[in-house]
């Protein structure tokens, strides 16, 4: 039978413990569990037999989380970890090595922008970063050593949306796997495998988990991707020496990334989710569809107010008949585009700082996709170790100010913007 969005957010990977018959899922706190025998810890060893050894490989709470996200997303499996941005280095790590880049897009959160400018070349890796709205300018960045393309679906700050479908059939012709960051949109606006992604990425620590009381992230596997067919994915492909020569894609056919991301991933990166943290995204997820409805009822509401604000220049939100990626939001997010966006304020910097310092109900953090009404003056903080030009090119101008919408009462929000933006002048 298949079942709904609704009723997979609540009982994917979810099921009565069989020791109690508890009905939610339990917090297995623990480090290690007990073989059966010596036969059986070998053979999990080896990768012959699925279990738990270890809680830095694999736990039955976090298990739970890596079905329910994977379900949600359309995919063949998942591994979760300690962030965001863990996830973004799981999933590059089975594809990368030194010398070798990777395509991304301009529109990008501050923090990737930094892990893939900077921090990737302490591995030996390089990013190209261009307009993901100019093809040829992505075909011509892709040389022999490009491994991977990557993208945001709903990006971080502006909610700009990206045409994933004309982004995967260029990935498709280079034979490179498409990551997509879907953070933003979550699986319930976007279900980016659907529109040729490879792999999926996520902060869940935002909208998934949905409450600001854990990090943590997650790559869901499509189970779709050759990673044979061209030579250039060894990790993958080839003989793995720590297995005795196990070839991940051979023996483990659409979950090898999957697997590998645990047995080699998690085991040498270490970068573990703690089981409470998944506790927490699994009972987050369980009201995911209702709030992510809320926060685009809102977004909307909200955006369509400031748009016409006389102190307000642009207001970048996507689900707005004036943006110019309006038309992208019935195909690659059907169910809405999202809760995030910016706003330019005709006072410039200054403005934007008394802006962000004058409201009430919206909380000033480096967050977004909580319950709560958030923002932030991306310049100044996310967004700060950027040239300007950078900032620009990714949607956090020194005149922008990011918003992120809650599920709070939308007339209150109105509020709220309307006296602070008199305040900033």
């Amino acid at each position: 039978m298949t079942h709904g969005f609704d009723t997979l957010q609540v009982h994917a990977g979810a099921r009565p413990d069989p020791a109690t018959g508890a009905r939610q899922t339990p917090i297995y706190q623990t480090t290690a569990y007990v073989f059966r025998d010596a036969d059986h810890a070998a053979a999990l060893f080896n990768l012959q037999e699925v279990g738990y050894i270890y809680s830095r490989l694999t736990n039955p709470t976090v298990a739970a989380l890596q079905e329910r996200v994977a379900t949600l997303e359309g995919g063949a499996g998942a591994v979760c970890v300690s962030s965001g941005h863990a996830a973004q280095i799981m999933a590059l790590f089975p594809l990368m090595g030194p010398g070798l880049n990777i395509v991304a897009s301009t529109r990008l959160y501050g923090g990737t922008i930094t892990q893939f400018s900077q921090t990737i070349k302490r591995f030996g890796w390089s990013c190209s970063f261009v307009d993901f709205d100019d093809p040829a300018a992505i075909e011509g960045a892709i040389d022999e050593n490009t491994r991977a393309i990557f993208c945001e679906s709903i990006a971080n700050p502006g909610g700009y949306v990206t045409d994933l479908d004309a982004v995967a059939a260029i990935a498709d012709r280079a034979g490179l796997p498409l990551i997509v960051d879907n953070t933003s949109a979550t699986p319930y606006l976007c279900r980016p495998i659907e529109h040729g992604a490879t792999l999926v990425v996520h902060s869940l620590t935002k909208y998934m988990t949905g409450n600001g009381t854990v990090t943590g992230g997650a790559v869901v596997d499509s189970g779709k991707f050759d990673w044979s067919a061209s030579g250039k994915f060894p990790s993958l492909a080839d003989p793995e020496p720590a297995y005795h020569g196990l070839k991940f894609h051979e023996t483990f056919g659409g979950l090898a990334f999957t697997f590998h991301s645990i047995a080699v991933g998690l085991r040498d990166l270490g970068m573990t989710m703690n089981p409470q943290g998944a506790h927490y995204t699994l009972m987050g997820i369980e009201t995911l569809s209702l709030r992510m409805q809320k926060h685009v009822e809102n977004a909307v509401r909200v955006a369509s107010w400031l748009e016409n604000h006389p102190a307000v220049a642009q207001v970048t939100y996507a689900g707005l008949p004036s943006s110019p990626y309006n038309d992208r939001v019935a195909r690659i997010c059907p169910n809405g585009a999202g809760g995030l966006f910016t706003v330019a304020l005709k006072g410039g910097y200054e403005s934007c700082l008394k802006f962000v310092d004058g409201l009430e109900i919206f909380s000033h953090v480096a967050n977004l996709g909580d319950a709560r009404s958030l923002v932030i003056h991306s310049a100044s903080t996310t967004h700060r170790q950027l040239s300007e030009e950078q900032q620009i090119a990714a949607g956090a101008a020194p005149n922008v100010v990011r918003i992120s919408i809650g599920i709070e009462d939308p007339d209150d929000l109105i509020a709220d913007l309307d006296q602070a933006l008199k305040n900033a002048g």
